[in-house]
């Protein structure tokens, strides 16, 4: 608390200093900015790299499947059963409000591979599927 010096009002100032409040709420923020993008990429894959076509923010509002090199399936950070992925993705199109599932596959696993999981997908009533890549560098 602060007191005025001047010698015309008498008594403490009740007036709240927020510049320390702004100062921690900034920090807070560049915090958030910094590892908000991080948090989604978690799962270490090797993904392909394209000329951009459609530039996509991955957010947590989003479904993501990955599909790793060890053949294991992700959604979002948790790790599922490959009987579990059409329950589990239907569930999290209800709770996000979503249709588009976004698949990241790493870029050493065979076409094959990724293409029996789309279909497999396709028969489960998944149909708006989008593959996540990386821009490739210039």
């Amino acid at each position: 608390m602060a007191f005025n010096t001047s010698g015309k009002k008498k008594g403490a100032i009740s007036d709240i200093n927020v510049t320390p409040l702004v100062d921690v709420m900034l920090v807070l923020l560049i915090i958030f900015m910094v590892t908000a993008p991080l948090m989604l990429n978690g799962i270490k894959l090797n993904l392909p790299k394209t000329k951009e076509v459609n530039p996509i923010n991955l957010n947590s509002t989003q479904v993501i499947l990955s599909f790793s090199k060890s053949e294991e399936y992700f959604l979002g950070k948790d790790k599922i059963l490959a009987n579990e992925i059409i329950p589990q993705i239907k569930r999290q199109f209800k709770s996000t409000k979503s249709e588009v599932l976004f698949l990241r596959a790493d870029f050493s696993l065979s076409y094959g591979k990724v293409a029996k999981l789309m279909s497999y997908l396709k028969r489960g009533g998944i149909n708006q599927i989008a593959l996540v890549t990386i821009t490739e560098e210039k």
